[in-house]
């Protein structure tokens, strides 16, 4: 296992972390117990939860291992998030004053702790004033109750906005955007990854392996069945197989890092993750998977860097095209110049 700092903190991180989604929904105690055993094994420190995940019962899940394995426990990093609907109210979601406050202590409780290193506000509220959240992050941080603030599914401008605020009020910045990032899903390269760079926000991408595209289970001319994600709901959110499956760019992907593989002689995930995690700005790649095996292989990515002509064959299937303005070549020299001067 490699570590890095948490996006602009001294706190140091694993830089692949143990997403924890499934515990308590599509796998059960003794199972992500076991994963969480696995993880710390390998070298892995930084846990990211979530309130919503399972209506609370992964926090739960991840405080009982906690509890029962205290040794370990404090070589974690760990991460939790608050914003989506916790109930019916009207108050119970989003990113004010009194629902993140009811949210952290509600997190707090159920993973049996008195502080959570890293909190992240989950997603952007259009109803709450980006100043009002911000302010609720900083007086958490002098409360002692959360270490570190951190954004996710920001887009650019949210990341830009959020943290010139916190430099104009002098509040506590954040560290972190989490942000769905992987072969197939580039489009945030055009702002929010420059956003993060300038800011010195760290990424720890969800969905590395594009709810398993990138790992070649799913074929051309066969909608999945069985017991995998997209088999028991082939319509299932960003990764819908339909959506997907009708873009020649996917399986141009697909058959890249199957190419890389077959020659590294590697299972597909592993590359998918290999080239994840040495994009610019990312901190930590999250890990979510079911079993234990299916953790125990992307483990296997620890250590593992392509080589320059690896990586290029993968940009280039993977390349999303961007029309010529902003973000294509036209555009882009628009917002170079040469040092020298001239054209």
């Amino acid at each position: 296992m490699e570590y890095r700092t948490l996006g602009g903190s001294g706190a140091v991180v694993s830089t692949y972390a143990l997403g924890t989604m499934t515990f308590g929904a599509e796998t059960d105690e003794a199972g992500a117990f076991a994963q969480l055993d696995a993880f710390v094994s390998a070298g892995g420190t930084l846990v990211d939860v979530a309130d919503v995940y399972a209506g609370g019962v992964s926090e739960e899940v991840v405080g009982r291992w906690l509890a029962a394995n205290p040794d370990a426990a404090g070589q974690v990093v760990l991460a939790t998030k608050g914003r989506f609907p916790m109930g019916p109210g009207p108050n119970d979601a989003g990113l004010s004053r009194r629902h993140l406050r009811t949210a952290l202590e509600a997190s707090l409780r159920r993973l049996g702790v008195d502080h959570v290193d890293l909190y992240q506000v989950h997603a952007w509220d259009p109803l709450t004033p980006v100043e009002e959240t911000l302010r609720f992050l900083d007086d958490a941080v002098a409360a002692g109750t959360i270490g570190y603030a951190g954004l996710s599914n920001f887009t650019g401008w949210q990341v830009a906005k959020a943290v010139g605020i916190t430099e104009r009020l002098g509040l506590a910045r954040p560290v972190t955007l989490q942000p769905q990032y992987n072969l197939l899903v580039r489009e945030l390269e055009w702002e929010v990854v420059p956003a993060c760079l300038d800011a010195g926000l760290g990424l720890l991408p969800w969905s590395p392996l594009g709810g398993g595209w990138l790992t070649g289970k799913y074929t051309r001319d066969e909608r999945p069945t069985g017991a995998t994600r997209l088999g028991e709901n082939p319509e299932r959110g960003v990764e819908a197989y339909d959506r997907r499956s009708a873009q020649e760019r996917t399986w141009d992907v697909v058959d890249a890092v199957r190419t890389v593989a077959e020659g590294r002689g590697i299972p597909m995930a592993q590359v998918a993750l290999a080239w994840l995690h040495d994009r610019p700005a990312v901190t930590s790649v999250i890990l979510g998977a079911r079993t234990l095996d299916q953790l125990k292989d992307n483990l296997g990515a620890a250590g593992l860097h392509l080589s320059p002509e690896e990586a290029a064959r993968l940009d280039a299937a993977s390349d999303p095209q961007p029309a010529d303005y902003p973000y294509g070549v036209p555009g882009t020299e628009q917002r170079s110049r040469k040092i020298a001067g001239g054209r």
